[in-house]
């Protein structure tokens, strides 16, 4: 039977934060425990245990009492909400400001869990400007440890005689001791990842593109046209950086036909109703003959339809062309026609 308030703050008030942790730790069970200590860094893993190694024999009384003062906790703050701004003003609470801040410039640069995974995700062109600095062997680390589709491309922007050299030590390289690799990991995350994460924070037009593209067609334009009698440089900056559906059309058939494969057919049809028929084509060109009809079929059938319809299935179609394109799954030119992956 549960405890009633007064016994739980009578029974865990001697109790440390850090001991009330060990103790939930090992109440919860092995497979649960695991998977909070691999969010955790070395020390906080040694400080943890070396509390829970401590503890002794726990009654089954107190272990309820301190599950009942944690979901009172919880259950006493209403809504949460998370941002970047809210979890920078918590961790300022608690860590110094220089950990802080690095801290979030860390997890505003890439996404990925590990060192490993954040470089899989960044652009090949920066990846292999900063690479052109380091030692080869550093290098074949470096591209020996990320995905090797993307360690592909870095190596494709290496200057020839470096990345014949990257090759041949990577053919040569056994296993990385630990310690270097360690190292390697330190010397990336201080001097490249956040000093990509500072660079790399979005500009404003950048924002606002993807605001535009989120609006539907009457408050776009109306919007865009009150922004261009007030500032027109600010208004073609970002109309240039938009994607909109008609966007599409810039895409290459290899895209396009990946595309096909991931989008919803009926919000296709809706979306094509308000295409131009240069899309149209080009969307009926990159599909099987019978495919191809019976989608003008089906857009045949659905007659009139709301022009809120359609922009919401316009923007599903673009937003999931974005996706992709950042994944590295299909190509979005840029709008001066260059042909790049979209990060």
């Amino acid at each position: 039977m549960a405890l009633p308030r007064k016994a739980t703050a009578l029974d865990t008030r001697a109790l440390s934060g850090r001991e009330k942790a060990a103790i939930m730790m090992l109440a919860i069970g092995e497979e649960n425990a695991g998977k909070l200590f691999q969010r955790m860094d070395d020390e906080e893993i040694k400080e943890l245990s070396q509390n829970m190694a401590n503890l002794g024999t726990i009654p089954a009384s107190l272990v309820e009492s301190i599950f009942i003062e944690f979901s009172e906790r919880l259950s006493s703050t209403g809504s949460l909400v998370g941002s970047y701004e809210s979890t920078e003003r918590l961790l300022g609470k608690v860590l110094s400001k220089d950990r802080a801040t690095a801290i979030m410039e860390e997890i505003r640069g890439p996404a990925g869990r590990t060192m490993w995974d954040k470089l899989s995700n960044v652009n090949e062109n920066v990846l292999a400007n900063y690479l052109r600095n380091e030692y080869p062997q550093t290098v074949a680390v470096v591209l020996s440890k990320i995905r090797s589709e993307h360690a592909a491309r870095v190596l494709a922007l290496l200057p020839e005689t470096e990345a014949v050299d990257v090759i041949m030590r990577m053919l040569r390289m056994e296993s990385v001791q630990k310690d270097v690799l360690e190292d390697i990991e330190r010397t990336l995350r201080a001097e490249f990842m956040n000093n990509l994460a500072r660079t790399s924070r979005r500009d404003s037009h950048e924002t606002m593109a993807e605001i535009f593209n989120n609006l539907d067609r009457s408050s776009e334009s109306r919007l865009m046209g009150v922004l261009e009698e007030r500032n027109r440089d600010a208004a073609e900056k970002i109309r240039a950086l938009m994607f909109t559906f008609e966007d599409l059309g810039k895409l290459d058939a290899g895209s396009v036909q990946t595309l096909l494969r991931s989008v919803e057919k009926d919000k296709l049809a809706i979306g094509l109703k308000g295409a131009s028929e240069t899309l149209r084509k080009l969307i009926f060109d990159n599909m099987a003959e019978r495919a191809a009809k019976i989608l003008r079929e089906d857009m045949e059938a659905l007659g009139p339809i709301r022009l809120r319809d359609v922009d919401e299935a316009q923007l599903y179609i673009v937003n999931l062309a974005k996706e992709m394109a950042t994944k590295g799954e299909l190509v979005i030119a840029d709008s001066k026609g260059d042909d790049e992956l979209v990060y």
